[in-house]
């Protein structure tokens, strides 16, 4: 396997991207649901994608600032979540994608996400989720580390992508709400959906196979719904939208935080 953490990576995994319809295709149910996320947002700001690496987001929502801890070429800011270079109140919203379990310490991130996000602005997170499926495949299958009994929130990193925890977005937002609750109470917790047991996997994901055609890609999804509404529990990823609130203001959030 090439080093994980090297930059000139990024136009290989583009073209995997661009090449396998069904991949493609499940990108853009994701930047979908940004667009919906950034409607709930305030009008001005800042819309920053972090971890942008090989995605194509700006061919779909061209205002998103674009960025990554790796300098891959095209992307407009090298960040590191963890200190964000971004004036207080400056962002209207933070968007990422199977970013946040490699982020080393994500109490830091939550943190900066506070100081950052104007009131209202929103922070989407879109992660894997430790399901029935997932498990086994992140657990044994995977290359990267996976630990949901691990205390912390954080996790010792010798690169951007060479170290990470699979369940991290499980463990802050659904194990230790109370925690998040009372650590970073700036943000409320609005929308937790866990959802999509099946169809990235069959997309090979970023390996260079593929299982599901591009035209079987629809399909797959009323699958996914079909099996999510039998149990959240059949979820391989997850949505975790939250919102910017006054400090002290709750985290129970509406019926839609399972």
């Amino acid at each position: 396997m090439r080093n994980l953490d090297d930059p000139s990576r990024g136009p290989a995994l583009r073209e995997l991207i661009q090449r396998k319809a069904a991949l493609r295709r499940y990108y853009e149910e994701i930047y979908a649901r940004y667009a919906a996320c950034l409607s709930r947002c305030p009008a001005e700001g800042i819309a920053l994608e972090i971890g942008s690496g090989a995605g194509f987001v700006k061919d779909v929502l061209p205002a998103i600032v674009t960025s990554d801890t790796i300098p891959y070429e095209g992307i407009d800011r090298v960040v590191d979540a963890r200190s964000l270079p971004f004036p207080d109140a400056s962002l209207r919203a933070i968007l990422m994608t199977n970013v946040f379990h490699h982020v080393p310490d994500v109490r830091a991130f939550l943190l900066e996400a506070v100081r950052c996000l104007k009131p209202s602005g929103r922070l989407l997170v879109v992660d894997q989720y430790p399901g029935w499926i997932s498990t086994p495949i992140l657990r044994y299958f995977h290359h990267e580390s996976f630990d949901p009994s691990t205390p912390d929130w954080s996790f010792p990193s010798a690169g951007p992508l060479s170290d990470a925890n699979g369940a991290l977005a499980w463990i802050v937002f659904e194990r230790d709400r109370r925690e998040l609750e009372r650590s970073v109470p700036g943000l409320r917790l609005e929308r937790w959906e866990p959802h999509s047991p099946l169809a990235y996997w069959l997309a090979g994901g970023l390996k260079p196979w593929c299982l599901l055609p591009g035209r079987a890609f629809p399909l797959a999804v009323r699958l996914d719904r079909a099996i999510i509404r039998l149990s959240p529990r059949w979820a391989s990823f997850v949505d975790a939208e939250l919102v910017r609130v006054a400090s002290g203001g709750r985290l129970s959030g509406s019926g839609d935080v399972g």
